[in-house]
C-alpha cells in the first residue's frame, strides 16, 4: 500500500478564552504570524492579534485506500488535539485539503 500526501489548513475560531489564555496567545502571536506559515508534519498554528479565527497547517500522510475526506478529519483531530493541549478552546473547525499527488507542476518554458 502506498501513502498519498496533503497539505490541509483546519479553520476555526477561538472560544471560551480567559484572560491568562489570551495573554498568552497575545505574547506568542508574533511567532504564530502567517509569515511562519508552515506546513509540518506537528502542525503550525496562524492567527492574528485580534484572537477571534485561526488556521493550522499541516501535512497528512495517509494509505491510498483512505478517501480525501479522512485526511481533512485527521488533520481537525490533530489541530483539536493541539490546542486542548494548551488549554485553548474553539468553536466548529472545517478543513480544506489539497493532494500533493495530484498536483500538476508546470515545467518552465524555454525561450
Amino acid at each position: 500500500m502506498t501513502d498519498r500526501t496533503y497539505r490541509v489548513i483546519v479553520r476555526g475560531v477561538f472560544a471560551d478564552l480567559d484572560d491568562d489564555r489570551r495573554t498568552t496567545l497575545l505574547a506568542q502571536a508574533d511567532r504564530h504570524d502567517i509569515l511562519n506559515a508552515a506546513f509540518t508534519d506537528e502542525g503550525t498554528l496562524i492567527y492574528d492579534r485580534e484572537l477571534r479565527a485561526f488556521s493550522f497547517r499541516c501535512v497528512v500522510r495517509q494509505g491510498t485506500d483512505l478517501a480525501d475526506e479522512a485526511a481533512g478529519a485527521a488533520a481537525e483531530e490533530r489541530a483539536a488535539a493541539w490546542l486542548a493541549g494548551r488549554g485553548v478552546g474553539h468553536g466548529e473547525l472545517r478543513s480544506q485539503v489539497t493532494s500533493l499527488d495530484d498536483m500538476k507542476i508546470r515545467k518552465p518554458r524555454r525561450g
